[in-house]
This record gives structure tokens, C-alpha cells and sequence, in this order.
């Protein structure tokens, strides 16, 4: 399983915490935003009262007012951003929370960015560019060793095996996934 997050390398890294949502635009009149969610547990996640320290930390800590879901887009307000010129000033800025300790399996993106990537035969694929969240399942952007960028599911049938430890990551793609992304 793949948990969003933590972007060390990308200098976002605060402490311990990692990304859990990145504010969007505005909706409405009365403070509330768009989230693009980085966590795998909105509905514990984004809580009436809950805080998150932000980056840039000059915005934060921003408390939720305000949660909800509308049709399929996390939306939410937060305390002392009653209007929409206050919820404008929060776009871009990234809310950043601790890590799920109970998750055996999971993966940051710091974890596997910069991984050699190889088919089950051994042979290099590419490096792995990041980890992409997407509604239906993550995807694994690989810079492929032949030029371009593949994007794959990131699912134990087509990635049996990720090994931090030896720098690898293992992917057993469907036939032609690998040539979408050659140019």
C-alpha cells in the first residue's frame, strides 16, 4: 500500500510529519477550500477541531472548521478563514500531519523516489520519479532507461517486490505497458 506523504527530498519534510492534503481553490463565499488528498484515511484524517502544521509553517497551524465530501471533492474550512479572499490565501499551501504508524505495508514517496526499477528478470527498467495518488489506485511514475515516463499501477500484481534496503523495485508490467511511455 502506498501512503502519500512524505516528500523529503523535495524539501516539503517537516520533522516527522508527512503531507497529508495540499489546499486547492476556494469554493464558495464562506472559507471553504478544495483538498487534493494525500492520505488514505480522509474521513479520520480531516476532523472538526483537528490541526495540522502547514508548509509554509508562517500559515499554520490551521485548525478544520469545517469538513465535508461533495460530490467526490474533500472540502474544507478552517478556523479564523471565514471568507473567500481569506480561503484564497491558502492555496497551495500544504497540511502536514504524523505518519499512520499501523500501516505494515505502506509506502512514503521519499521511500522509493530515486530506485532502480527492474522487471523480474533483473534487467533495468528505470528509476522511480514519484508516487502518484489517483482515486481509482496509485500509480508508480518510472523515468524509463529508454527515454520517457511510464506510469504503473502501483498494485502487488505489477509490483511484486519493493526492496529499500537494496534500492530496488521490482515490476512485472502487462505487455506494451512499458512502450506507452517510450518516445
Amino acid at each position: 500500500m502506498f501512503v502519500p506523504g512524505r516528500h523529503a527530498a523535495r524539501g516539503l519534510l517537516v520533522a516527522d510529519d508527512v503531507l497529508i492534503a495540499r489546499i486547492g481553490k476556494p469554493h464558495g463565499l464562506r472559507g471553504e477550500v478544495t483538498v487534493q488528498v494525500h492520505t488514505d484515511r480522509p474521513e479520520e484524517r480531516f476532523l472538526t477541531g483537528q490541526s495540522f502544521t502547514t508548509e509554509p509553517a508562517s500559515t499554520g497551524p490551521l485548525v478544520i472548521r469545517t469538513a465535508r465530501d461533495h460530490n467526490g471533492i474533500q472540502l474544507l474550512s478552517f478556523e479564523g478563514h471565514l471568507d473567500r479572499t481569506a480561503a484564497e490565501a491558502l492555496r497551495g499551501v500544504r497540511l502536514l500531519g504524523a505518519p499512520d504508524e499501523d500501516e505494515d505495508d505502506a509506502w512514503y514517496a521519499d521511500d522509493l523516489v530515486g530506485l532502480s526499477v527492474q522487471d523480474t528478470a533483473g534487467r533495468v527498467v528505470g528509476t522511480v520519479a514519484d508516487l502518484l495518488s489517483r482515486p481509482v489506485q496509485d500509480l508508480l511514475e518510472v523515468t524509463l532507461a529508454a527515454g520517457g515516463t511510464a506510469y504503473v499501477p502501483f498494485v502487488e500484481e505489477i509490483v511484486p517486490e519493493v526492496d529499500t534496503e537494496r534500492g530496488i523495485v521490482v515490476i512485472d508490467p502487462p505487455e506494451g505497458l512499458l512502450e506507452l511511455g517510450e518516445q
